[in-house]
């Protein structure tokens, strides 16, 4: 008699448990985490971040450091430019005239400073101004095409999300090697 017996929970004061949400299939059954169009601006704006966020650390890695380098070498270049272009008409003092009874520099009465016989001029000219401010340009340009081929990489990753490839190369006893391994 006991076991026909149910108690009745909603009498007993004990809710029944919520319904569970449903679950989303883990795996490559699903598209990317981002969309390609999403992946792309993410990279296109900062190099990286699309490749990380469709879980590539490896090439995220690399355009993050192409992408710190390249500023890196952009400021370098930028201030030989303005050192360059400061500087291209100045010279210094190659020598002093010097007083033959005494052996010591001349002094000028007016402003009490030696007196200089000879300059060296400066050994940044128009050439190397023009020069510096191409390498300062071709490091600009290294720069946006990291941002275009990082975003280029992101939206191809997204679109090719569910095609898994496994691509080597190495070498052997003298001999090159590739071989690729294609998941269906």
């Amino acid at each position: 008699m006991l076991r026909a017996q149910v108690i009745d929970s909603s009498r007993a004061g004990v809710k029944p448990p919520p319904p569970a949400a449903p679950v989303k299939p883990v795996g490559d059954s699903l598209g990317p985490p981002i969309s390609a169009r999403r992946a792309f601006l993410s990279s296109f704006l900062l190099p990286g971040y699309g490749q990380t966020r469709l879980e590539r650390p490896g090439a995220a890695m690399l355009f993050s450091v192409l992408e710190i380098g390249s500023i890196g070498m952009a400021m370098k270049s930028a201030q030989d430019l303005r050192e360059a272009r400061a500087v291209p008409k100045d010279s210094i003092v190659g020598s002093y005239t010097i007083d033959p009874t005494t052996g010591l520099a001349t002094r000028d009465p007016k402003t009490g400073l030696a007196v200089p016989a000879t300059y060296i001029r400066s050994r940044i000219d128009a050439d190397r101004v023009k020069a510096r401010r191409v390498h300062y340009e071709d490091w600009i340009a290294a720069i946006i095409f990291n941002h275009v081929f990082a975003g280029a990489d992101a939206y191809v990753a997204a679109n090719l999300w569910d095609f898994r490839t496994n691509i080597r190369a190495g070498v052997s006893s003298g001999s090159a090697t590739v071989s690729a391994t294609f998941a269906w």
